[in-house]
């Protein structure tokens, strides 16, 4: 059985492929996305605070394969990881001026639901199987095993614009305190 919750050794690390590039100062969507809360969730409705958005391919379920070459695609590895250190430092995030924190997956509700109670994530994922918002704001994604999947990436969302953006991200699992140490570092 595969350990979701460790990364193993040896992962490849991605390289800034300049697909992010264009998105700071980008005016956010009117889009809506399903949350794990149960309702939609307007991504331009957010207000004048800050709003965390951290966009990752899936998440490993145990009792269920990852797509064949998970390890070999770089970046990919490490979704349960980031998850868990978002939650770990949910409270740290919204002291230092995060209004919320969400994650963004394809994947369908119900299959993020699970990931919420299962992981006791204090914050709702958002589900975009359509991937309206790669369409929207040319999000880089990839391809493995039938899947077209998000590449891992933070947004930093104030009043309706993209004001920062984390690409790409490696060691997912310390990423949360990336996001934690920016926002200290970029008080409002």
């Amino acid at each position: 059985m595969t350990d979701y919750t460790n990364l193993p050794a040896g992962l490849p690390v991605p390289e800034d492929d300049g697909a992010s590039a264009h998105l700071p100062g980008t005016k956010v969507p009117h889009l809506e996305l399903r949350g794990t809360g149960g309702t939609a969730v307007r991504l331009d409705a957010f207000g004048p605070g800050r709003t965390v958005i951290y966009v990752y391919p899936l998440t490993g379920r145990p009792g269920t394969d990852l797509p064949d070459g998970w390890d070999s695609i770089p970046g990919a590895r490490g979704c349960t990881p980031e998850a868990c250190g978002f939650r770990d430092h949910h409270q740290e995030l919204l002291a230092a001026g995060a209004d919320d924190v969400f994650g963004l997956s394809s994947q369908d509700t119900d299959y993020q639901r699970e990931v919420v109670e299962r992981l006791h994530l204090p914050f709702q994922m958002l589900s975009d199987p359509a991937r309206s918002l790669a369409r929207e704001l040319a999000l880089p994604t990839f391809e493995t095993g039938g899947l077209t999947l998000y590449k891992r990436l933070t947004l930093i969302i104030r009043d309706g614009v993209i004001e920062h953006v984390f690409y790409p991200i490696f060691p997912s699992g310390e990423h949360a305190e990336q996001v934690l140490a920016w926002l200290r570092d970029n008080p409002l």
